[in-house]
């Protein structure tokens, strides 16, 4: 049976680092970078993409909607 793999891409500078999305991640893939953006803030990244199951919720919760989820069958 297939697995399902999630990744997420950010819109890095349009990512105003509110955090939201991190809080949100079940299984703590998002953190916030220590760079900054263009605008100054802390973006968020996949600090562990290994992890990611594609589930979306940092895509829904996000209120800037910089956040694109990806799911891939990967086969087991």
């Amino acid at each position: 049976m297939a697995k399902i793999k999630g990744a997420i891409t950010v819109d890095i500078e349009r990512c105003k680092g509110c955090s939201v999305c991190v809080v949100s991640c079940p299984t703590d893939v998002i953190a916030l970078a220590r760079e900054v953006n263009g605008k100054g803030y802390n973006y968020a990244y996949m600090k562990q993409p290994e992890k990611c199951i594609g589930c979306a919720s940092c895509a829904m919760v996000c209120p800037d909607s910089v956040i694109e989820v990806y799911k891939v069958k990967v086969d087991a």
